[in-house]
């Protein structure tokens, strides 16, 4: 079976935190790989940048590469996030950590969120079971979310927002006028979410925009 695969952004040499974006993508036949190219990978580049030049050398930040595409009973996305952070720990330490996706990568984000070193979780446009649940105490998590969302529903969002409010130590329910699944026209609100968020949880402070 393939493995997961991390891609530095930025990794400074003594940082503070550390940011894992993740992407989503769906399901396809016979567990396909994932590609660099793929619209859902690409798609969280300009976001992983973002927080990086917003971190100013204080975050390392790296994209997840799932294992394969989708999402099955054998092996989820959570499962790549739990040996992604069990790699970063072993290269950085038990770094505090902001996990941030997108479609079924925030779903990731949300169920892995309750990991010892995560601190916070970004989930953006998440596409997710009204049953999802994790423990995610002392946890602070973000949902953005489009209200022209036709792929992951906004009212099955807010139902899993609302069920770990129950855990969590907070969570933030945003929603973006006109924003759809890709994030395109609205990208920018996507992304500065997400980054000043991360800033926020880990380092304690919302920056500027860094543009």
């Amino acid at each position: 079976m393939s493995s997961h695969r991390l891609i530095p952004t930025r990794v400074p040499r003594d940082p503070e935190g550390a940011v894992l974006v993740l992407h989503g993508g769906g399901a396809r036949a016979d567990r396909t790989m994932v590609s660099p190219a793929q619209l859902s990978v690409l798609r969280m580049v300009p976001i992983a940048h973002r927080i990086a030049r917003a971190g100013r050398g204080r975050l390392a930040v790296y994209r997840l590469l799932n294992s394969s595409r989708g999402w099955d009973t054998r092996h989820t996305p959570v499962d790549d996030v739990h040996r992604a952070l069990h790699d970063l720990a072993e290269t950085h330490g038990e770094l505090p950590t902001c996990l941030v996706g997108h479609s079924l990568g925030g779903r990731a984000a949300l169920l892995a969120a309750g990991a010892a070193t995560v601190r916070s979780a970004v989930a953006l446009n998440p596409w997710v079971y009204p049953s999802d649940r994790a423990d995610v105490r002392g946890k602070r998590l973000l949902v953005v979310h489009g209200t022209e969302d036709r792929i992951a529903s906004i009212d099955r969002a807010r139902r899993v927002a609302e069920t770990l409010r129950q855990t969590a130590e907070s969570v933030d329910f945003v929603t973006v006028e006109g924003g759809r699944h890709g994030m395109l026209g609205k990208a920018a609100v996507f992304e500065r979410a997400a980054s000043d968020f991360a800033l926020a949880t880990l380092l304690g402070f919302t920056p500027r925009s860094a543009g």
